[in-house]
């Protein structure tokens, strides 16, 4: 009885180990490519840079989370007893995933709650890989209730230490995404179906060790990120700081306004009720002459004058005829007195 146990255990190994050491067949195409390279380049953000780039992880997270959730949904599913094709599951879901981004950006709360069910998932996942190694559950609720659990325990965690748990969820969430794409472009996805099919409860061949090493990419990646945020990215950085601030840059300039405006107000009241004093005319000596005498004064001194009695005058006296202009005519002649 232990001789067939025995050899079917080692035909079983050595036809493990004959499926690692076959070359893997790679075949990419064009979009999938591409999408995982900037599914990349998103992961080594939220990995490295995640609470500092707070607005954009929080809209990537609902765009990501809402987008997937309506693809498979659309995918999987029939929708009004039509089979959707692949194009108009990925068009739907992207078009849902984009509401549920500028949801997540716009709502703090919203966002923070994302983020953190998201970090509960992950890590009820990683629990369920380890253990589906030791035991295999007999029922679907069980991957799933412990799925739910996590994540609402984690939102509701970082709804209270929010900078804390959203540097975590941000380098996990950020890793996992870089082991999906190196499970990609190395064996083509065979780790991710695995994991699919283990929360299905019906676990395929077993992985080979070089799955294993892609595998042990996240928690490296992982602990590696919240070191680097903690010590260099997100240190002086806070989002509640950043939304104070701007609360009261709105405040001081309404006050601002409100003093410009009462300012206002007091000076159009005041030139309401008080009058300036016009300002005064400024008078001179031939203002009170009349003109008759003025132009007899400059018929003199241009010598067409026939009355010389007025000439032996002592005292002279001088007006300002053109008191625009500054110019000063004398009242009598100086010229001396004629005896005969």
């Amino acid at each position: 009885m232990t001789d067939p146990t025995g050899l079917s255990s080692e035909g079983a190994g050595s036809a493990m180990a004959d499926a690692c050491s076959l070359e893997i067949e790679r075949k990419y195409d064009v979009i999938p490519t591409v999408i995982c390279s900037m599914c990349c380049l998103f992961g080594i953000i939220y990995c490295f840079f995640g609470y500092r780039c707070f607005k954009a992880v929080m809209f990537l997270s609902g765009l990501m989370f809402g987008s997937v959730i309506i693809f498979l949904l659309c995918h999987k599913e029939h929708v009004l007893d039509t089979q959707l094709s692949v194009e108009a599951s990925a068009g739907i879901g992207l078009g849902i995933g984009l509401l549920c981004g500028l949801v997540t950006m716009l709502v703090r709360s919203v966002g923070l709650f994302m983020t953190g069910l998201l970090l509960g998932f992950l890590l009820a996942l990683a629990a369920l890989l380890v253990t589906q190694q030791f035991y295999t559950p007999t029922t679907l609720w069980v991957p799933l209730g412990a799925l739910l659990g996590s994540g609402m325990l984690f939102a509701v965690l970082t709804l209270q230490w929010q900078k804390m748990f959203t540097m975590l969820s941000t380098a996990v969430f950020g890793a996992a995404i870089m082991t999906v794409c190196a499970d990609y472009f190395v064996e083509m996805l065979v780790l991710g179906m695995y994991v699919y099919e283990c929360l299905r409860l019906t676990p395929g061949q077993a992985l080979c060790w070089y799955s294993w090493v892609i595998l042990g990419i996240w928690p490296a990646l992982s602990l590696i990120g919240v070191l680097v945020q903690w010590k260099l990215t997100d240190n002086s950085f806070s989002h509640t700081e950043v939304v104070i601030s701007r609360r009261q840059k709105r405040v001081q300039l309404m006050r601002i306004r409100e003093k410009d405006a009462k300012k206002r107000q007091q000076a159009g009241g005041q030139e309401g009720t008080y009058r300036r004093k016009p300002t005064p005319v400024k008078r001179y000596a031939g203002d009170l002459l009349a003109p008759s005498y003025l132009q007899s004064l400059r018929d003199r001194q241009m010598g067409t004058g026939t009355s010389l009695s007025s000439l032996g005058a002592a005292n002279h006296t001088t007006i300002d005829l053109d008191y625009d202009t500054g110019s000063t005519v004398p009242l009598t002649a100086t010229t001396p007195v004629v005896r005969v």
